[in-house]
């Protein structure tokens, strides 16, 4: 599946009718996910992490590129990889590592390890860098950390969102924006817009009704996967 494939499910959208990209942690999951019939998945890199036993944000990158691997060979679905803030990669090496996992898109935050965010005007010109080495073949996911580790300020958002779709990102992520923001946030940002929802309908469908283009788990459905195994040890040991 190319990029372009994935790149058209984002466009031309009714309201209220986001795109659902599931979270697979590992090919299992991805098969799962694939055979509910979703048409295509996005990794998340807690998950994934969590998956290979290492803290969100500790995962080597020739692990995490090995685990997107393995989930793109498990599916005949395009799927896109949370590669976090690139791994200090230069853009030809980030592009050509994605290509060769076959990934079609990638998510990428502007904040050095979730904890402080990066100027701006600085990551836009590298976000540029990234899409002149992918041309079309990779969607770019840009995330907007204000409000994970900003002021939270919608405008900042905005702000934010506007400098990276100017410089090529196909979509743009306010990771933890309140879903009371979104329709500010749709109002002041072009193109499509990445929200994350809880692993339930009703967020999902809220979501989508205050104008999300897409709508993505984080590591919500692992830790729910997780949770459910949990309950199920927890109950076969009080009944052993």
């Amino acid at each position: 599946m190319t990029a372009s494939t994935f790149r058209a499910l984002h466009h031309d959208r009714a309201a209220g009718d986001p795109l659902v990209l599931p979270g697979p942690w590992d090919a299992a999951s991805a098969r799962v996910l694939a055979d509910a019939g979703y048409p295509a998945l996005a990794t998340p890199s807690a998950g994934v992490a969590a998956s290979l036993g290492y803290e969100d944000g500790a995962t080597p990158p020739d692990e995490m590129f090995a685990a997107v691997a393995r989930i793109v060979r498990a599916v005949s679905v395009p799927v896109s990889a949370d590669v976090e803030g690139g791994y200090g990669l230069a853009p030809r090496e980030l592009v050509g590592r994605l290509l060769e996992a076959g990934a079609v898109g990638c998510n990428l935050e502007d904040s050095e390890g979730s904890a402080t965010l990066k100027d701006p005007r600085r990551h836009a010109d590298w976000l540029a860098e990234v899409r002149a080495e992918a041309g079309d073949a990779l969607f770019i996911n840009a995330r907007v950390d204000t409000f994970l580790v900003g002021t939270g300020d919608p405008a900042d958002a905005v702000e934010r969102a506007r400098l990276y779709v100017a410089a090529g990102a196909d979509c743009v992520y306010p990771i933890l924006a309140p879903s009371q923001v979104l329709p500010q946030l749709r109002e002041g940002i072009s193109g499509p817009i990445n929200m994350a929802a809880g692993p339930d309908r009703e967020s999902v469908a809220e979501l989508g009704r205050q104008g999300a283009t897409r709508i993505t788990f984080g590591p919500g459905m692992q830790r729910y996967a997780m949770a459910s195994i949990g309950d199920l040890a927890a109950e076969l040991r009080a009944g052993a």
